[in-house]
């Protein structure tokens, strides 16, 4: 059986609020956190963008779950050796609670500096270099690296957890999931697909954890739901590559005038029908994931967590 955990989404919510969503995820039964790591919101409605790596040190100290990132991106807008000294410290105030996911990122976030914005193939092999300097800096000793990517001198941690820290690679295509299954120490992906889990697995991922999230709309009149997450989450929607490589929230923006609320209805939970819920998070749990995060797009975050604890995850922990 998985454990299911919630989904912090940086992008629609304030470092106070995420905290609070946090504390009422724990209270609710949830057994771990993923938290987003964004520079800018998908659009303007969202709002937000809090830096992750403070979040993460509010909240170990706000709660006792595991917390990971999912996901950030270690390769253009930070250089790893930076991400590596945010990680060991993370790794330090949760008691070895925390896990890196990372991935290969969207412009959205990570041209910011101007940077040119690399095709597929290229993130992918700047993310596998990115995790070997940071496995290498996790050891607290001192690194130099020349690489075709990243240059690293005279650089070491001193402040590093007593464990390895786990990465976790997201993966959403077979060239994702293949290097996850090579050198991650865990899979991430937001699909309930079997075949790209049996992929990771029958690729060397083996038996090392396979993560997944999803986000619902609970509320108790539906047509509401689905109005909010076609105005706040409609980027979702959008096909292919266009959520790597739209580079503003203004762009999304007009995108995502292509996603109608039918589009929304058909594809996203929204509304308060427990079976619904359960049979969202459950198709996870057949595809053969460990832990699968939840996220709540609406405002009754107090209604989601209470519905939650009494009705879906009962239900969940009894689907064996």
């Amino acid at each position: 059986m998985p454990e299911y955990g919630y989904f912090l989404s940086c992008e629609q919510y304030g470092p106070a609020e995420l905290i609070e969503q946090a504390r009422m995820a724990e209270q609710a039964g949830f057994q771990a956190l993923w938290i987003s790591d964004h520079y800018h919101p998908w659009n303007d409605a969202q709002g937000q963008s809090p830096f992750v790596w403070s979040v993460i040190g509010a909240l170990s100290e706000a709660v006792s779950l595991p917390i990971e990132t999912a996901v950030t991106c270690p390769t253009v807008r930070m250089h790893p050796a930076v991400v590596a000294q945010a990680a060991a410290t993370s790794a330090v105030m949760t008691d070895n609670r925390f896990r890196l996911g990372v991935g290969s990122g969207e412009a959205l976030n990570e041209h910011i500096l101007g940077d040119h914005w690399p095709p597929a193939h290229v993130r992918l092999d700047m993310l596998e270099e990115a995790i070997q300097v940071m496995r290498r800096l996790f050891t607290g000793e001192e690194v130099n690296h020349h690489g075709p990517h990243y240059t690293v001198e005279n650089a070491r941690l001193y402040t590093v957890p007593d464990e390895p820290i786990p990465i976790d690679i997201s993966g959403f295509g077979p060239a994702a999931t293949q290097l996850a299954s090579r050198v991650g120490d865990g899979y991430i992906t937001i699909q309930p697909d079997e075949t790209m889990v049996e992929q990771y697995r029958k690729g060397g991922g083996g038996g090392k954890l396979v993560s997944g999230g999803t986000k619902v709309c609970y509320g108790t009149d539906k047509d509401e739901a689905v109005r909010t997450v076609h105005r706040l989450w409609a980027n979702e929607q959008l096909p292919g590559e266009l959520g790597q490589v739209l580079p503003s929230p203004k762009h999304f923006e007009q995108a995502q005038q292509l996603v109608t609320e039918d589009m929304v209805r058909e594809n996203r939970v929204c509304g308060d029908d427990v079976d619904e819920h359960v049979a969202e998070l459950k198709q996870f749990a057949d595809a053969g994931f460990d832990r699968v995060y939840v996220n709540q797009i609406g405002p009754d975050l107090r209604g989601f967590f209470d519905f939650y604890r009494t009705k879906v995850l009962p239900q969940l922990q009894q689907a064996v």
